[in-house]
């Protein structure tokens, strides 16, 4: 790939859309028809109707009482101004809003959006949580659920998957994404994108996805939300980009742009990313909305004059959706008549936006996704429940497992069930749902309840809410410690703790939670602590002193059953971290694809001169791809079908795989490499596959990787997508900290 200019100007995004255009001529026969009629509509509407479809707004207020309504917007859709609108959900609504668009003159349908991001009535873990699966067959099931709903509901568009690659859990919005690995996250990025359109967009019981943000919105500086990004250009392209292609190339309908400046350019307003990169190299065929004003925050980035000025850059950087900026509708028609924004420019915009209506089969029937009946059947499918059940326990992480504390006894003769998130059911939801419904959600102690024997006692004390700013409920925590078995604590952070727009500095449990942990443990009992929260936490008292530890992030509607099947072996954990767990929050940013330097660490008691800290170790807490399991497994007899790989051939690495314990469990096999001399520096490893595998106790099996060529290039410092001759490390294992085997591969410069 040839390197490109970062900034762009208006003659380069014109060549690109120009080119760009010149793919319809391949499109096949259903693609020609829609683009016929597309052209045939094109050709009908006035200026006014074509910037109209490229204007989207929230419809909160516009339903309901008559005296509550926001009757100017839909006066606004009667005149054919408003092409889409998002926050309108439930076939009662749709179908009312969708009526006033079919009474403009060329009664074109409203596209309906909703940020349905892990799941519509039915909450699924968040998306860092899922990603902690490993089980793209889940993590894709999950997205066709939540899709199944919300289009039975009359919702055509959901704003996600997000794919942004984030290694800061400074960021509240890690919990939206797939963590801090760019070959995990593409891949799951295409799993979603698949489950929520479906086999092919128009199905009634799937929705148009959305790739979002272009670009790098996930490096914000200093992890604080909305921030700038400054980074290289082979940064952006190695690392932030990939999950973007893999939905491109998993036919992803939408794009979002990001809120955030790119080396100083706002992502709205950059050619560099929508012309040259998205539309152009990678021949986008989808529509790029703006995220909420983003184009109109154009000014106050200093980027744009006015409003004007930034609708002008906007449209010609290749942003074709304007949500909530009221930049287009305000200044986009004497844009266009004043020569500064070229017609082709505003028609292949608005076509991008009719295809796409066209393709949902919304001009054939504008209500086809709202019917009341398929609503009522799909919200109260009892097989959703069931689903998120078993997506939220193959989520969970067991983080550690002293003296085999896990699984506990269902026959105990009590358990205390102590902490501020123990009896939690709107926290479990975790944020970014479309309406709590609390009272449809299984708290843990619930689950607990349900799991044990009926003579066992459970006693229940919170010690303290989630902000744990007062010792007051210590004492009743310690007594219901003092007159139990077994202890368990749920610790961690409040659904609105992590998210967009909650950002923190101090990444350590909330409060005085650490004391409560401190004082229950002083009554000499062995604690099992369940951490719930929306992003990667620092809790080294708790992780050095708990007996056994399970990450269990925000787990979904059914989180407290799912917690209680791992917690009492129901269910054998096979959860494996997305992103790495900091000792400290000084380490951030951290991830475990970091690049040697010239003066590494070889012994810890002597960092004297070298890359180190002279506080804390540089390695983790908790390493990517750590997770435990109440089973073991050995790794054993490597092999490579060759040792020297031609250049363009593959290559089989296999190894044998054993149950050694006396569980039935999941193991993630993970596939690393290193490149460890090349023209520019490299990874000291890079994940590029994984298998989950399932073994009952004392089976084994056979697996392999095929590696080709690509999984063995990179981009050099041109930009070029190249392999290099020369010798790779290829390490299988566990987690990234522990491989279990090794061996060399040699890719040959030329074909012998």
């Amino acid at each position: 790939m040839a390197k490109h200019d970062m900034h762009g100007n208006k003659s380069r995004a014109l060549a690109a859309f120009f080119a760009a255009l010149i793919l319809t001529t391949n499109a096949s026969a259903q693609d020609r028809q829609i683009e016929q009629k597309v052209d045939a509509l094109l050709k009908q509407m006035t200026l006014e109707e074509k910037v109209g479809q490229l204007h989207q707004l929230s419809g909160r207020d516009l339903t309901g009482p008559a005296n509550n309504r926001n009757t100017n917007i839909l006066a606004e859709i009667r005149k054919g101004k408003i092409g889409s609108m998002l926050n309108v959900r439930g076939v009662a609504e749709t179908r009312e809003v969708q009526a006033a668009a079919l009474q403009s003159r060329l009664k074109i349908p409203l596209l309906f959006s909703l940020d349905v991001i892990h799941g519509y009535k039915t909450i699924f873990p968040i998306p860092l949580a899922e990603a902690a699966s490993w089980d793209l067959p889940a993590i894709e099931q999950s997205a066709q659920v939540a899709a199944k709903e919300a289009a039975a509901s009359g919702i055509h568009w959901t704003f996600a998957p997000m794919v942004d690659i984030s290694r800061d859990p400074r960021w509240g919005r890690v919990m939206e994404g797939a963590g801090e690995d760019t070959y995990l996250g593409s891949q799951i990025a295409r799993a979603r994108v698949l489950g929520f359109q479906g086999k092919k967009l128009g199905g009634t019981d799937a929705v148009m996805a959305t790739a979002k943000h272009f670009a790098a919105y996930g490096a914000a500086i200093a992890g604080r939300d909305y921030n700038a990004v400054d980074m290289s250009e082979h940064q952006l392209w190695e690392i932030y980009l990939p999950p973007f292609k893999a939905a491109v190339d998993a036919g992803v309908a939408t794009f979002m742009n990001s809120f955030n400046t790119l080396n100083g350019i706002p992502a709205t307003g950059s050619a560099y990313l929508q012309r040259d990169i998205l539309k152009g190299v990678w021949k986008y065929q989808g529509f790029i909305v703006s995220d909420w004003a983003s184009i109109a925050e154009m000014v106050k980035h200093g980027y744009a004059a006015d409003i004007s000025d930034a609708a002008q850059k906007a449209i010609n950087a290749g942003s074709d959706m304007d949500m909530e900026g009221f930049a287009y509708s305000s200044s986009l028609v004497q844009l266009v008549k004043s020569g500064k924004v070229k017609t082709a420019l505003l028609d292949d915009a608005v076509r991008r936006i009719l295809y796409k209506k066209f393709e949902l089969g919304l001009f054939d029937d504008p209500y086809r996704f709202s019917d009341a009946k398929r609503e009522q059947d799909a919200l109260n499918d009892p097989s959703h429940r069931l689903i998120a059940r078993d997506v939220a326990r193959k989520s969970l992480v067991l983080l550690k497992n002293d003296k085999q504390t896990l699984p506990l006894n269902k026959a105990v003769k009590s358990i205390a069930v102590i902490g501020p998130l123990a009896n939690a059911r709107r926290d479990l939801e975790g944020g970014w749902i479309v309406k709590s419904d609390a009272a449809q959600v299984v708290s843990l102690l619930d689950g607990i309840r349900s799991h044990v024997a009926k003579d066992t006692e459970v006693i229940f004390s919170p010690g303290c809410d989630v902000a744990c700013t007062t010792t007051d409920g210590f004492a009743a925590a310690m007594a219901a410690a003092d007159k139990a078995d077994t202890v368990l604590l749920v610790l961690g952070e409040s659904w609105d703790m992590s998210g967009e727009a909650k950002s923190r500095t101090d990444l350590g449990l909330p409060g005085l939670q650490t004391q409560l942990f401190e004082a229950v443990r002083l009554k000499g009992k062995p604690v099992t602590v369940v951490i719930m929260a929306g992003r990667p936490l620092v809790f080294n008292t708790v992780a050095d002193q708990a007996t056994a530890v399970l990450y269990t992030w925000f787990a979904g509607s059914e989180g407290g059953n799912a917690i209680a099947d791992v917690l009492f072996g129901d269910y054998n954990p096979s959860g494996k971290l997305p992103m790495t767990f900091p000792r400290s929050v000084g380490q951030i940013p951290i991830s475990y694809d970091t690049y040697e330097t010239g003066r590494p660490v070889q012994d810890v008691k002597n960092v004297v001169y070298k890359s180190a800290y002279i506080d804390t170790p540089n390695t983790p807490r908790y390493a990517f791809g750590h997770g435990l399991s109440y089973t073991d497994f050995s790794y054993s007899n490597l092999s490579f079908s060759h040792k020297n790989m031609q250049p363009g051939s593959t290559v089989t690495v296999s190894f044998d795989l054993r149950n050694t314990g006396k569980r039935d469990g999941e193991e993630v096999v993970q596939l690393y490499l290193r490149d460890p001399v090349a023209s520019i520096v490299r990874p000291v490893k890079q994940l590029k596959g994984f298998h989950k595998i399932k073994l009952v106790a004392g089976e084994q099996k056979r697996v392999s990787f095929t590696i080709d060529q690509a999984m063995l290039s990179f981009y050099d410092s041109k930009l070029t997508w190249i392999a290099e001759p020369g010798k790779f490390i290829i390490m299988l294992g566990s987690a990234s900290d522990d491989i279990r085997l090794s061996g060399e591969l040699q890719l040959l410069d030329k074909q012998k």
